[in-house]
């Protein structure tokens, strides 16, 4: 490496992983999703049967959902006496919370520091991509609708006994307020849970940074990393909320797929679809990963950010500022883009938003040089949007993919978008598994 092209951190690397997506239980099958390009978006199972109950397929009915189709997470066992939970505070104990915990658990035993092995716990800090919104929160604040329910009731001329018994039946569709409650709906407990009952003792924060949570919870990591706060970071995203409440606030803003499918970069795209994940990491400065002889899967030289400035919409994404955090993790991973062999990117599979991101793309990447061409996917065409939880979805599979010298395959490509041309972009994309070999180290990553 050139002193121009030096990084400007030292690296840190990924030894350890783990979480569940669609599909996918635990890292291994999530690995299996990937290879064998397996489609996970479904109707919604029974545990989601709710979804149906609001659909109908006219976009502009009030209180109505278009698309209720996703990437839904398996059902999984979870005992609370592993953990040190109450079984009877499981009723009012966010998904995300439990799951979360299962998750850590997960990826810090596949990075060699479960429970029995000693190491600096005071230094190991959790910190999360988690979105404002968690289910409880909805539930419980829809159970305190007692008054409007009991002056519809007397307007309507019911007995006190009638009156009763509609509140409760009516109550009873919710869970109820006890003790638990309160930390059980807060998104930040997700992180600081893990550190309660893994013992954890460094630096516990959520990150909301809307579809870029996890890796902004990335971020803050490696600048803990960076900065010697903390010696090994839990990071990553946890994104478990497919319900009624997500899929209305994705549909009234018109984001969702009208078929119900995830295209990305496809011309043929119409929307997104919702998926639930739990994505967790486990980092360590490369030097001290290597003097513990810690496995690597992959390293990150570098990650960048930006906003996007004054626009016309709060939510409408702009390729200037796009760009700019491409330039800026390449510049601090001291990476020139047209060494980048595979480039797992964000995809969403909405028209407005795959055309901006294909244009900051095109901007940094210009035209390779010996019409060699940069392999693109997105994991959202396998497992849907997992929102909170996405950024973590692709950096695994990204670094699963060179940690098995594997490119995995994207779905739904089969028309690309109008300006993805053999003369105007130096992209390919994946359509089945093909040997992996970066122009880089092969475990080299840069987020």
């Amino acid at each position: 490496m050139t002193e121009k092209n030096k990084s400007a951190h030292p690296p840190v690397a990924i030894i350890g992983m783990g979480g569940m997506f669609a599909q996918s239980e635990n890292l291994k099958a999530y690995w299996r999703v990937l290879l064998n390009g397996i489609d996970c978006i479904t109707d919604p199972p029974a545990s989601h049967c709710q979804l149906n109950d609001y659909y109908d397929r006219d976009p502009k009915r009030p209180d109505h959902i278009y698309c209720n189709r996703g990437g839904f997470l398996p059902t999984m066992p979870f005992d609370p006496t592993e953990f040190g939970i109450p079984p009877a505070a499981i009723e009012a104990t966010d998904t995300s919370q439990l799951l979360g915990l299962v998750g850590a658990k997960m990826a810090l035993e596949d990075a060699g520091y479960g429970e029995s092995r000693e190491f600096d716990r005071q230094r190991t800090s959790v910190i999360l991509g988690v979105t404002g919104t968690q289910e409880l929160v909805i539930a419980l604040g829809s159970r305190m609708g007692h008054p409007f329910w009991r002056r519809a009731l007397e307007n309507k001329g019911l007995s006190d006994a009638q009156k009763s018994a509609v509140m409760d039946e009516i109550a009873d569709c919710y869970v109820p307020w006890q003790e638990s409650s309160f930390p059980g709906l807060l998104g930040n407990v997700v992180a600081g849970r893990i550190c309660n009952r893994l013992n954890l003792g460094g630096t516990n924060c959520v990150v909301d940074a809307a579809c870029a949570s996890s890796l902004s919870a990335i971020h803050l990591g490696l600048l803990e990393l960076y900065t010697g706060k903390s010696n090994m970071v839990v990071t990553g995203g946890v994104d478990t909320l497919n319900d009624i409440f997500m899929h209305m606030c994705f549909s009234k803003t018109g984001v969702l797929s009208h078929s119900g499918d995830a295209r990305p970069f496809s011309s043929q795209a119409d929307g997104t679809v919702l998926g639930e994940g739990i994505g967790i990491l486990v980092l360590k400065r490369l030097a001290d990963a290597e003097r513990d002889g810690d496995r690597i899967y992959a390293l990150i030289r570098g990650i960048g950010s930006s906003s996007d400035g004054k626009s016309q919409s709060i939510y409408a994404p702009h390729p200037d500022g796009q760009a700019r955090a491409l330039t800026e993790a390449y510049r601090n991973a001291g990476v020139e883009p047209s060494s980048i062999g595979l480039l797992e990117a964000h995809g969403t599979g909405t028209r407005v938003g795959d055309e901006v991101e294909f244009k900051a793309l095109k901007r940094v990447f210009g035209m390779i040089a010996n019409g060699r061409r940069c392999a693109v996917g997105s994991v959202k065409s396998m497992i849907g949007h997992a929102k909170a939880a996405a950024g973590a979805a692709g950096l695994i599979k990204a670094s699963l993919a060179l940690y098995h010298k594997v490119l995995p395959p994207t779905l739904k490509w089969k028309i690309p978008i109008l300006n993805w041309t053999l003369r105007t972009a130096p992209f390919t994309s994946i359509r089945h598994p093909a040997p992996g070999s970066a122009p880089r180290a092969s475990r080299d990553a840069a987020a």
